[in-house]
């Protein structure tokens, strides 16, 4: 996938993701897909006003991100995807490590792109699913953007405290993002193992953190 087009519509990904607010118990049993429209269509238009975010302030970045990105993801799951088999290998210092640079790698390609959120929209196209269902796919096209742009979700819907549905994966125009960084991060491992990745990782974010 080209890194450069990825980035330009990593803008989209977040605005879409950080929709995912801390929900009231009597929103776990909402329909995956219009969870997706109801909450992205709200903080599209709270990037919108946020100047500093536009700007590509950091901190405002970050602060988004962690308090109404990260508690909606299974970012756990995302990260062992994306690292493979190595993950059963791995200490669970490696795996904090690894959970820690990859987030912050997110972090780094979303900040490059929300300045050029605009006046975008997104559209849930037609959904089904079974009621016992536990994996989801929600596929939405983004409008705005030249031609629109299919960006899809797969979600799982977790148990217990806290119970609703978390994304786990991300596909745009028919590029998975988990399989993506997979394929990148294999190629670390089969050199260096995990280690080699974690360093990989660490000395890539403070490139680009010298970048601004």
């Amino acid at each position: 996938m080209n890194l450069k087009f990825f980035s330009r519509l990593s803008a989209v990904l977040l605005l879409s993701l950080a929709g995912l607010l801390p929900l009231a118990a009597s929103a776990a049993d909402e329909a995956p897909d219009a969870l997706i429209k109801r909450l992205s269509t709200e903080i599209l238009d709270k990037i919108k006003s946020d100047k500093s975010i536009k700007a590509g302030d950091m901190s405002r970045i970050v602060a988004l991100v962690d308090s109404e990105v990260m508690p909606n993801l299974n970012f756990q799951r995302m990260t062992s995807s994306a690292v493979g088999p190595a993950w059963r290998q791995a200490t669970p210092e490696q795996r904090k490590r690894l959970q820690e640079e990859f987030k912050i790698l997110l972090l780094r390609t979303y900040a490059g792109a929300l300045s050029q959120v605009g006046d975008q929209s997104i559209v849930i196209k037609p959904f089904r699913a079974a009621p016992e269902d536990k994996e989801v796919v929600v596929r939405t096209e983004v409008l705005g953007l030249g031609d629109p742009v299919q960006l899809d979700y797969r979600l799982e819907k977790t148990p217990g405290e806290g119970a609703g549905w978390k994304i786990y994966n991300l596909n745009v125009l028919g590029v998975w993002l988990v399989e993506t960084y997979r394929s990148q991060f294999a190629q670390e491992i089969n050199t260096k193992g995990i280690a080699g990745l974690i360093n990989a990782l660490a000395e890539r974010n403070k490139t680009n953190a010298k970048k601004g």
